[in-house]
């Protein structure tokens, strides 16, 4: 018989949040003079990684990506647009508040200082959460086994005790790994479906 699902661990970025990045590349295209392919390309590689494992903060991401793309934006305007490609998946979150007090709900995220402070207002019910697993905070990203670790000793519970949602199907199969039940997100009505065939 399978384990109880005492902890529910949730991706955010297309599970709580969509993000585009056509669209984020296209606003920076724009600002900077550059086309949304050539923008992609400089920002790809070590400076992603650098920002989610935390080792840039808000004034470092600012500095990188504007010297990658040939300007030099104060905060006030970059920051904005650096976060400008996210909205809010409403459909999901009645059942993510739903979950409340039934399990223990764990957000596990691979994120920058600064697209962390743009969503925590848009996401109220993160402060309801019995924790949040950020990379720029803990100095692990998905899939590096530590960052499931982290998780499991936060929510209080062995790894089949636990449901880890991502959209990425690389980081399910990590988690599936580290001994977690994994599920990839792909909407929130399959995401209903699959919290109740768990029992949750």
């Amino acid at each position: 018989m399978s384990a109880v699902v005492r902890a529910v661990l949730l991706d955010l970025g297309n599970v709580l949040v969509f993000h585009d990045n056509a669209r984020l590349f296209a606003a920076l295209g724009e600002r900077a003079g550059l086309s949304a392919e050539e923008v992609a390309q400089r920002l790809s590689g070590a400076g992603w990684t650098a920002a989610n494992r935390g080792e840039l903060d808000a004034e470092g991401i600012r500095r990188d990506v504007c010297g990658a793309l040939g300007m030099d934006l104060p905060m006030d305007e970059f920051a904005p647009l650096w976060s400008c490609h996210f909205t809010v998946n409403e459909s999901v979150l009645p059942r993510v508040e739903a979950l409340e007090g039934r399990v223990k709900r764990i957000l596990v995220s691979n994120t920058n200082a600064l697209h962390i402070a743009h969503v925590r207002p848009l996401l109220p019910v993160l402060t309801r959460f019995d924790s949040l697993v950020l990379s720029c905070e803990v100095g692990f990203v998905k899939p590096e086994p530590d960052i499931f670790r982290i998780a499991l000793e936060r929510a209080g519970c062995a790894p089949r005790e636990a449901v880890f949602f991502d959209d990425l199907p690389e980081f399910v199969v990590a988690a599936e790994a580290f001994g977690l039940r994994g599920r990839l997100f792909t909407d929130a009505a399959t995401f209903d479906s699959q919290l109740r065939a768990l029992g949750v």
